[in-house]
């Protein structure tokens, strides 16, 4: 190696983003943890037979080789570990799907500690991928522990009139490592209190309207 050129630095993450960049590139932004979000360039990736045409599409899940650059890294491989391909042919887990991606790029910064909310957003796109959970639910709990990862939760507020099951759901949430999430079933009275409840959070911290949540609703997810 060359004197002054620093080596490849492998990290573990998720694609948030990826576009086209000229004729035959991609630029993806991804959430890692080693490194918290990151710009990197996959040169040649929508090439056919690339090794990385299929490694730079969002939702890729694994570990990726780059080099830092001055402004971005540069991708010379990938390992992908989960694909979540059963999101191509689920629309509205998609839908979810990139609300997830798009909260999580909203929420996170390059060179921050990011590993809890790396592991949120993989499991939960691994929980839309499981028929038997219910993806309004899904998405309750991942707005409510992003929002404790990130130290904005503030609890349940004073004089709530709420159901006890709702109380102990969300502070169930608040407790439960992010592996052990996604175990339970609520009734209807829960989720619409805790979706009332997540909804007013949401318009006091997040000062950004996220095009996914628009379809979200309309699906009524």
């Amino acid at each position: 190696m060359a004197e002054g050129v620093i080596g490849p630095v492998t990290v573990t993450g998720m694609i948030l983003l990826s576009f086209p960049s000229g004729d035959y590139d991609r630029r993806v932004v991804l959430l890692t943890k080693e490194r918290g979000k990151i710009t990197a360039f996959a040169r040649g990736a929508r090439r056919q037979g690339s090794r990385l045409l299929a490694a730079t599409e969002q939702f890729c899940f694994g570990k990726f080789k780059v080099f830092e650059g001055r402004d971005a890294y540069n991708m010379v491989e990938a390992n992908i570990s989960n694909y979540f391909e059963q999101l191509r042919d689920d629309f509205e887990g998609a839908c979810l799907g990139m609300f997830f991606l798009e909260y999580a790029d909203y929420y996170t910064r390059e060179n921050n500690d990011e590993v809890e909310m790396l592991k949120l957003l993989y499991q939960s796109v691994r929980a839309i991928c499981t028929p038997s959970l219910d993806n309004a639910l899904i998405r309750l709990i991942f707005e409510i522990k992003a929002m404790v990862v990130n130290g904005e939760f503030p609890g349940i507020p004073q004089g709530a009139d709420l159901d006890r099951s709702t109380e102990y759901t969300i502070d169930f949430i608040v407790r439960t490592p992010v592996e052990k999430l996604y175990t339970f079933a609520v009734n209807d009275i829960v989720l619409k209190e805790m979706r009332d409840l997540v909804g007013r959070y949401r318009a006091r911290f997040i000062d950004r309207k996220f095009k996914s949540l628009d379809l979200l609703d309309t699906l009524g997810v």
